[in-house]
């Protein structure tokens, strides 16, 4: 491929689907982060929870004035994707379009099923010569053509989403890969708990911070995206993370879900988060098994400013 691919000039979109996505809050956190940033010519971002990527992409089309970016996560497979993008797409590319048109070629959904339960116990090997490219291009064509796009594991760190019975979905993206590639190259990338990236800032940072969300209900506890639950006490955790945010003199806005939608009496965020401010947004959510648990419901969107 040419170094000057036109795929470049294209804005990069995120490459996975991933619960929890932010495109449906693009434009709430556009206009505080716009209202904000409009006094500095130089900025630092900073995404302790990067997930799939979608306000990062939207950051680094729309905002030229934050030219110093750091992006983190837990997640160690979906950080070496980032990683592999970033550094070597060419590889990449090659071993995904091959795993691609083996699928397109297969006749049956119980062939394709057979095929991605195969992939999906390659991808869970424990082989360290297991090559970083091949486990990138299984995680990417599993996340397309698992039910919902949903990044699951079980309690041995293994990913366990059944087949989500596709009969061709778009798995080998070239050019918004070549994109993601392009944009990333001045992106510096890390993997770890959320709280090391409070390092990172400087004079003046912004934080975005999209943990994974505090159910809204029973039915709704349906993920682990890593091996490490995020549970109440890591909710808490992030709090005293936003506090220090906020006393060393950085900004923030974090997102999470509305604990109200199903029970108004239900004021952990409102009394975690009293004193910063606290909007409700609407947003739509799509991945969830149970059909209640999908449509439009309210969103959180907590900030210092």
């Amino acid at each position: 491929m040419s170094l000057f691919n036109p795929a470049f000039a294209q804005n990069p979109k995120p490459f996975l689907k991933w619960v929890g996505g932010k495109t449906q809050l693009i434009n709430e956190l556009d206009k505080l982060i716009s209202y904000h940033i409009s006094k500095y010519n130089t900025y630092t971002y900073i995404e302790p929870f990067v997930g799939g990527g979608a306000v990062l992409f939207y950051i680094l089309s729309n905002f030229p004035q934050i030219n110093n970016i750091i992006i983190n996560d837990i997640n160690s497979n979906l950080i070496s994707t980032y990683k592999l993008i970033k550094e070597d797409y060419r590889k990449l590319v090659l071993v995904l379009a091959e795993i691609e048109k083996t699928y397109y070629n297969l006749t049956s959904l119980e062939n394709k099923q057979q095929f991605y339960l195969a992939k999906r116990d390659e991808f869970n090997q424990e082989d360290s010569e297991f090559s970083p490219v091949n486990k990138t291009a299984l995680m990417l064509f599993l996340n397309k053509t698992c039910f919902n796009g949903l990044y699951r594991v079980n309690k041995k760190g293994k990913f366990n989403v059944p087949f989500g019975k596709y009969k061709e979905p778009k798995i080998c993206n070239v050019d918004n890969i070549v994109s993601v590639h392009y944009h990333l190259q001045n992106v510096k990338i890390f993997q770890g708990d959320f709280t090391e990236t409070i390092r990172y800032a400087q004079q003046p940072t912004l934080f975005y911070l999209d943990p994974p969300y505090k159910p809204i209900n029973d039915t709704s506890a349906f993920t682990s995206y890593s091996l490490e639950n995020f549970n109440d006490q890591d909710q808490l955790r992030l709090k005293n993370f936003c506090d220090q945010i906020h006393i060393n003199g950085h900004y923030f806005i974090l997102s999470n879900s509305d604990v109200k939608n199903f029970n108004h009496e239900n004021t952990f965020f409102d009394d975690l988060y009293q004193g910063y401010n606290i909007r409700r947004v609407k947003a739509r959510r799509n991945i969830n098994s149970k059909g209640d648990c999908r449509g439009e419901l309210f969103e959180l969107l907590i900030s210092n400013f």
